[in-house]
């Protein structure tokens, strides 16, 4: 009996080992299987990650390929030196200047509103600084992110003074010009549509079409945002022969767009924005910026690039900040430039003024 015990006893122990052992080689194969897997996923993620980002190939290319605007006086067109102008153009040499020291460090690609997200999507621009609208829609479908806002804008519609046209319901039956490819297209149906006002919309392909439409008379009005509008009545043959109704049809966040995927750039264009903002209300300009570099103030310290490493957390140097104000200027600076009371489009800055005095302006903490 305690034979058979010692024998069972035996044959038991070596089941058990051999299950054990059967056991170990499973885990090693589960195992084996999972590295596998992770190494494929790795690979993958490698593989789907392998191009540079952003920031590595345009500092590579020695410049930042920004899709622009080159038909809207004020904020993109081209000047008669054949130069690129404009308060959205002043935001491209904001890049130029955080990343290379070198404001013009940048070339303009002219987009239409068809072409620009597809070029952005692509990868055939960098960035996409063209009086583009902050939506729901291409933010997320789209596949791009939006930097802050620059300039906050309404859609309107300019018609000739002569018709007595003040309002959108004597608009019935007119015949309204849009640039395809825009939010305006739908905020004017929007508006009609609640209004109950019938009319024929005329789509054009770029604002040059549209406002040669308008100017000929083969459309009753035309509509954008209200700074596209005072931007083109400049351009006019006559353009005190024509107003710009005062109801507005939609809100307009105009502002820089990154595609989605590289969180390092995103932040780089972000931060950058933010800078002109934070520096008008320090009040640090292009021509007291120096006078800033040894203050004891520990905000505007860090904003300098005298403390803390914040541009290095973005892949910059520490004082990009300073380049930014010193090559380009701050807010303020940009707005008048381009737009201000010394400009023919005289726009007031309203809604775009800091919220210290009243506008919505308002940069996060350099902190």
């Amino acid at each position: 009996m305690k034979n058979r015990k010692r024998y069972l006893q035996f044959v038991f122990a070596g089941m058990l080992v051999f299950l054990l052992t059967l056991t170990g080689c499973s885990s090693t194969d589960t195992s084996t299987d999972g590295d596998e897997t992770t190494d494929e996923a790795t690979d993958s993620t490698n593989d789907a990650s392998s191009g540079k980002t952003t920031l590595a190939e345009v500092k590579e290319r020695g410049y930042i390929v920004v899709g622009g605007n080159n038909q809207l006086p004020g904020f993109g067109y081209v000047n008669s030196d054949g130069d690129y102008e404009g308060f959205d153009v002043d935001f491209a040499k904001v890049l130029g200047a955080a990343i290379f020291d070198d404001p013009e460090a940048i070339e303009i690609r002219p987009l239409s509103a068809q072409e620009r997200f597809t070029a952005l999507q692509t990868g055939e621009v960098d960035v996409l600084i063209r009086n583009t609208t902050w939506t729901v829609e291409r933010d997320v479908e789209l596949g791009t992110n939006f930097a802050p806002t620059t300039f906050y804008d309404g859609q309107g519609i300019m018609v000739r003074k002569d018709t007595g046209i003040t309002s959108l319901e004597e608009l019935a039956g007119a015949r309204i010009g849009v640039e395809t490819g825009t939010t305006t297209e739908a905020n004017l149906a929007d508006q009609f549509r609640k209004l109950g006002i019938e009319y024929e919309q005329v789509l054009f392909d770029d604002s040059d079409s549209l406002v040669e439409a308008y100017e000929s008379g083969s459309i009753d009005a035309w509509t954008t945002d209200k700074s596209g509008l005072v931007s083109r009545q400049s351009t006019l043959s006559e353009p005190d022969a024509h107003v710009i109704l005062e109801q507005t049809l939609s809100k307009e966040p105009l502002g820089p767009t990154v595609r989605h995927g590289d969180d390092q750039w995103f932040d780089i264009v972000k931060w950058a924005t933010y800078a002109t903002m934070e520096a008008e209300e320090l009040g640090i300009n292009s021509t007291n910026v120096d006078e800033f570099i040894d203050s004891s103030d520990p905000v505007i310290r860090r904003f300098m690039g005298n403390e803390g490493e914040l541009g290095e957390m973005l892949g910059l140097e520490n004082d990009f900040a300073v380049q930014i104000i010193k090559h380009v200027g701050n807010y303020e600076e940009i707005y008048n430039r381009n737009l201000g009371p010394d400009t023919v489009f005289k726009l007031e800055r309203g809604l775009n003024s800091l919220y210290t005095d009243g506008g919505i302006l308002y940069s996060p903490p350099f902190r």
